[in-house]
């Protein structure tokens, strides 16, 4: 009679052995990534200061995992015993495995004081990443002999969909480890430097045989879904998830030459006769935002460029730089670039900066520096109308939009955005969508009609009452 409880398939198998600090497991659903997290916490269970937690976002939600638990810790581990009021499973030696959520971001500091040797996240990208990095600070040891990582599982979509893509998907293929350099200034004042590793460890439906064999139809009620929803939860695109706002968009390398069925693009030589357009919304805490788009009047396409982004690297952090350097700095960019050197340059910017109420307009400052700008349309909704008409592909898959793949933070900005919950024909506003606005302006000088494609002929495998061919009458 075998003792095995429980047994990882490979893809929680190669999860569960990576060494890094972090590492997020998934990326679609239906690969088993659940199961793998609350399996992990039992790791350490044979140390007696061992601490580990769980996390969902709710406690309704969390439900799920503390149901997996009691289907595998009392048999892994005989004795532990779980303590409902507190959602905390107490082993025998006195190792703890907590449940935890975090319903609104100021609930992370319930957790002040605490010290978790595991930290694990189910459906990360419902976190904010200022939750996720206050755990970070949690994960520490609670004695000698015990490891401190945290590991975490996703699907595209959600909140913290923008966040998670950037630290865990963007910066390096799947299965790399990433590194990050951290400086510490000592108590002698000297510095030293020191390293946390992170990975993605990708899985789909496909690498769980168990769940196929159990519900074969589990790949057709993903295929059948809405092409967002298809492309993340059947494929793991994070360029594709439910709630996206620009649902258009797409980044194929493989087509950056031919400009086919993507947005992103390889740069080439702009042509002396097109329009160049210089794009600006205003920023301080947050960041602000100058592109500079290349118009084809001819074919009625427009090409982002160049960017300015004032980010500190941390996303959706201003550099809070004055006006004054702001602009200096445009200034010095369309002096030196290639594209922009000595072009007729037309400004666009959000109204705002023409108010006066405080003293000297945005725009004025602006205007010593020799930069000049005319007030872009403001309508959100029809703005938005015309970002998705430029975004909007053909039948032969050509856009009137695209990004040189040299527009990183616009590459990085623009597929997060999600839909406005109490408003959903907007965006949602606590977004990074300072690129978004000044694309908004640009798209708003150059008005489009909406493409209408071709519409694909439906075949049903089979039509035994010949409906299809029937003459239909209303």
């Amino acid at each position: 009679m075998s003792n095995v409880i429980w047994t990882p398939q490979p893809k929680q198998a190669i999860f569960m052995a990576r060494g890094e600090d972090e590492a997020l497991y998934g990326g679609a659903a239906g690969g088993g990534k659940s199961d793998a997290l609350v399996a992990e916490a039992l790791r350490q269970v044979h140390i007696p200061h061992y601490k580990g937690i769980l996390f969902r976002k709710t406690y309704p939600e969390l439900l799920e995992l503390v149901d997996k638990s009691h289907l595998l810790y009392p048999r892994a581990v005989k004795g532990a015993v779980y303590n409902d009021s507190k959602h905390t499973w107490t082993f025998p030696r006195g190792a703890k495995v907590r449940f935890g959520a975090m319903q609104r971001p100021k609930d992370r500091f319930k957790y002040q004081g605490h010290a978790y040797d595991f930290v694990g996240f189910d459906e990360l990208t419902h976190f904010d990443k200022k939750e996720y990095e206050y755990m970070v600070s949690r994960n520490r040891a609670n004695g000698p002999g015990t490891r401190c990582y945290i590991r975490s599982t996703a699907n595209p979509g959600g909140v913290g969909h923008g966040w998670v893509k950037d630290r865990f998907i963007t910066p390096a293929p799947p299965m790399t480890t990433m590194w990050e350099r951290a400086e510490v200034r000592m108590p002698d004042g000297s510095t030293e430097k020191r390293w946390r590793s992170r990975i993605f460890v990708p899985s789909t439906v496909f690498d769980n045989p168990a769940l196929l064999q159990n519900d074969p139809n589990y790949l057709a009620n993903l295929a059948s879904m809405p092409e967002a929803e298809r492309e993340a939860l059947l494929y793991g695109n994070w360029d594709s998830y439910a709630g996206q706002y620009f649902s258009e968009w797409r980044n194929d390398p493989a087509h950056y030459i031919d400009r086919k069925w993507t947005h992103v693009i390889e740069p080439f030589d702009i042509p002396k006769e097109w329009r160049i357009i210089r794009s600006y919304d205003f920023g301080s805490a947050k960041p602000f935002s100058c592109g500079w788009y290349a118009y084809d009047a001819h074919s009625d396409v427009m090409y982002r460029i160049a960017e300015l982004y004032g980010c500190t690297g941390e996303p959706n952090v201003g550099v809070k730089w004055p006006p004054e350097q702001q602009f200096a700095e445009i200034a010095r960019v369309e002096r030196e670039h290639p594209y922009l050197k000595g072009k007729k340059i037309l400004g666009i910017a959000d109204p705002s900066i023409w108010d006066t109420s405080r003293g000297v307009s945005i725009a004025e400052t602006a205007t010593k520096q020799g930069i000049y700008f005319t007030p872009g349309e403001n309508s959100r909704i029809p703005g938005w109308m015309q970002v998705h008409n430029r975004l909007m592909f053909d039948d032969e898959g050509e856009a009137r939009l695209y990004f040189f793949n040299t527009c990183r933070h616009a590459i990085r900005t623009i597929p997060a955005l999600v839909h406005s919950e109490t408003f959903v024909e907007d965006l949602d506003t606590s977004g990074e969508d300072h690129i978004a606005d000044e694309l908004r302006y640009c798209c708003c000088a150059h008005w489009t009609k909406a493409i209408v494609r071709n519409s694909a002929k439906r075949e049903l495998a089979d039509d035994p009452l010949d409906m299809l061919k029937r003459p239909r009458y209303y």
